[in-house]
């Protein structure tokens, strides 16, 4: 279904034309609820350019996407590894401050985990968010989600995709998250095996609460930082869906935003993604969706209250203990996603 909903929205944005009275449209692949849609109106209403977004809900999703030359896609939001991946097979433009002048405001730390072919756009960590109505201890383990209490049984959601789907169990294990070896993965399988009687849905969590079959009954999910805001944004619940980083630690994440290669709307993309990455977007970006900017001058714009919420920019202590992802091998994204699969068997 996932797939079905992404080649359909890849289909309404395929006409084009640039006579009088018909816009140009500009195709972006990115998460749900993932930009501010202010700033994409202020862009259509500057430059006259529409901007399409096209969702996914995994980066597996996204991939397979990006890799199909007949995709129409002109912007996407990939992963850090995803950046140097793609860049490197030439399917995304090479990125300077001369075709990005907004780049200056970002620093070295940030542009080099984007590997030249793509903009820092929103960074953050990896926990568990939880109702806090429903689940009334606040979950500290990564065993909290792994080892669920008896009452949340199919109450859980995880998430199907190759990497973030191995966070918790690797780290419980007291492993790299970036694990090779089978003898490794073959461990974090018995871990996740354990869980999965409790576990409702593998969907990822904002796809899965707006399922009218599944969302009353999600308690407790694996997210990023920053998606209970669109948890309860979704559901109509202020403040409920809460997030917290477990004390083990975590992945630190850098999303990147890219121009494809293949574009022929290439001069505007990059209008637009400089658009984006200004300071006075960036800020705004950052505000509305209530997540840490990469951006140094758009930091400066941002109320001293947010960037003091360790919710929202993480203490020290908790990056410190953070890890990076990194490539993997073949053989492990095979290994991985034969276990994922498996793993409604056990369910």
């Amino acid at each position: 279904m996932r797939k079905t909903l992404i080649a359909v929205s890849i289909a309404l944005g395929a006409p084009f034309s640039a006579s009088p009275g018909h816009a140009e449209t500009l195709n972006l692949l990115i998460w749900e609820s993932y930009i501010d849609q202010k700033i994409l109106d202020r862009w259509t209403e500057k430059s006259g350019v529409a901007v399409n977004q096209i969702y996914y809900d995994s980066g597996d999703a996204r991939d397979e996407v990006l890799a199909d030359p007949n995709s129409n896609i002109d912007l996407v939001v990939v992963g850090e590894n995803g950046a140097e991946l793609f860049g490197k097979r030439g399917i995304l433009e090479p990125l300077t401050e001369e075709n990005v002048p907004s780049l200056k405001d970002y620093q070295p730390q940030w542009t080099s985990r984007c590997a030249g072919y793509a903009m820092p756009y929103l960074w953050g960590t990896m926990g568990i968010v939880y109702r806090s109505d429903m689940v009334k201890t606040v979950p500290t383990s990564w065993n909290d989600l792994m080892s669920p209490a008896p009452e949340l049984k199919k109450h859980i959601a995880m998430y199907d995709d190759h990497n973030e789907a191995f966070i918790a169990p690797l780290v419980l294990l007291g492993k790299s998250i970036n694990a090779n070896d089978n003898e490794t993965l073959k461990q974090a399988f018995e871990v996740m095996k354990k869980q999965a009687p409790f576990v409702l849905t593998y969907d990822y969590v904002i796809t899965s609460i707006q399922n009218p079959d599944l969302g009353k009954d999600i308690y407790m999910a694996i997210a990023y930082s920053g998606d209970q805001h669109v948890l309860n944004d979704k559901r109509g619940t202020p403040g409920v869906w809460r997030y917290a980083v477990p004390e083990e630690g975590t992945f630190s994440w850098l999303d990147c935003m890219a121009v494809t290669t293949a574009t022929p709307r290439k001069q505007l993309a990059l209008q637009l993604l400089d658009f984006i990455a200004s300071p006075e977007s960036a800020a705004a970006n950052a505000e509305a969706l209530t997540m840490p900017t990469a951006s140094e001058a758009a930091l400066k714009l941002i109320p001293a209250e947010m960037r003091s919420n360790t919710e929202i920019y993480p203490p020290a202590e908790i990056l410190a203990k953070s890890q990076y992802q990194k490539e993997l091998s073949v053989q492990s994204i095979q290994t991985r996603r034969r276990i994922i699969s498996s793993m409604a068997n056990f369910q």
